[in-house]
């Protein structure tokens, strides 16, 4: 495949974010910065605008997002192999054109990306550790894209799919994603388990700000693989059309996990939100849905780790891919230096 090229002229080295960024913001600038010294002699291209993205291209058995294990194991399975079926949805207004369609698994902020690097590794889910840290059975087969099927009124489901199921675990995978997304009042008191699971009066409220569902287009290039539609079965809520919920309208942050809660209760399953040790507002975020979780037997199933807890797990080679690439180290370690490359 032919891909323009950015040239390596400079070295110096860059201080960290300040800390007037977000964290998101802090953690997106620290990614670019990484995999474009990461990137030199792999087949890659920078998106569009003042923060170019590192995205990356196939080049045979080896893909510049993947460590080269995660991706021969994926190519080798057509049911993970099927993750890159899902289009970058800004690839047309932000990135190149080249002979390929840029996926969503090719952008470096993906955070679907990070999770099939650990999970399809060779012999990541052999390790007795990790798999007790995660509650699951040693061996245990990731699903990605799992489709949760989560009850709603009129006998309808919510088909929306959870980021991996893993056993009788189901993840939600964030990295440089802003937010859990928020939806409307109207939409989410529309699942059948709604007031058995949560007390609603101590889920965090937001103001829906757009009248109309958003299109993947509108979304941040860093958000784009976190795209939903507002229902997963757009019949599901036939008596309500998202088109005249009007702009205002009352509705709860955290949408993401306030669903896949609920598909933790309809299934008998475990949920476990992974994200960044570097993005503390996200786990803020989710303390505060589980605050509101009613039931007893259902508190204990819910957990957060880090990367970096898991990173203290992982095979010395993983550990190193997920420091040079991510900045991702086990608790209590430096992630190796950053640098900037100059054109």
């Amino acid at each position: 495949m032919h891909l323009p090229r950015s040239k390596s002229i400079l070295f110096r080295t860059i201080p960290m974010a300040t800390p007037a960024f977000s964290y998101a913001s802090q953690l997106r600038h620290e990614l670019i910065l990484r995999n474009r010294l990461y990137a030199r002699e792999l087949d890659y291209v920078e998106s569009y605008g003042a923060a170019p993205v590192i995205v990356y291209a196939p080049q045979g058995d080896r893909h510049g997002n993947f460590f080269c294990p995660a991706y021969r194991a994926i190519i080798s399975n057509p049911a993970w192999m099927r993750r890159f079926d899902k289009v970058h949805a800004q690839a047309l207004r932000a990135l190149p054109k080249a002979d390929r369609r840029w996926r969503e698994l090719d952008s470096s902020m993906s955070s679907d990306a990070l999770l099939m690097n650990i999970f399809c590794t060779p012999g990541v889910l052999l390790s007795a550790n990790l798999c007790n840290m995660l509650g699951v059975e040693i061996d245990s087969i990731p699903e990605f894209g799992w489709k949760a099927r989560v009850p709603l009124r009129r006998s309808r489901f919510d088909r929306t799919e959870v980021d991996m199921r893993l056993g009788s675990l189901l993840v939600e995978a964030k990295l440089t994603e802003s937010d859990f997304q928020s939806r409307a009042s109207l939409i989410v008191e529309t699942y059948l388990d709604f007031d058995e699971v949560f007390d609603c009066d101590l889920l965090p409220k937001v103001e829906i700000h757009v009248a109309r569902p958003r299109t993947a287009s509108e979304f941040p290039e860093n958000q784009s693989q976190e795209f939903e539609s507002v229902i997963g079965d757009p019949d599901a809520v036939s008596n309500i059309d998202p088109l005249i919920i009007p702009a205002g309208e009352s509705g709860y942050a955290g949408y993401q996990l306030i669903r896949n809660v609920l598909a933790a209760y309809a299934t008998g399953s475990s949920f476990c939100v992974l994200h960044d040790a570097r993005r503390p507002d996200l786990r803020e975020q989710w303390f505060r849905i589980m605050a509101a979780v009613r039931l007893a037997d259902l508190r204990p199933r819910l957990k957060v780790l880090t990367w970096q807890e898991l990173a203290a797990l992982l095979p010395e080679p993983l550990q190193n891919f997920l420091d040079v690439k991510y900045g991702i180290v086990p608790p209590g370690k430096t992630p190796s230096p950053i640098v900037e490359i100059s054109d």
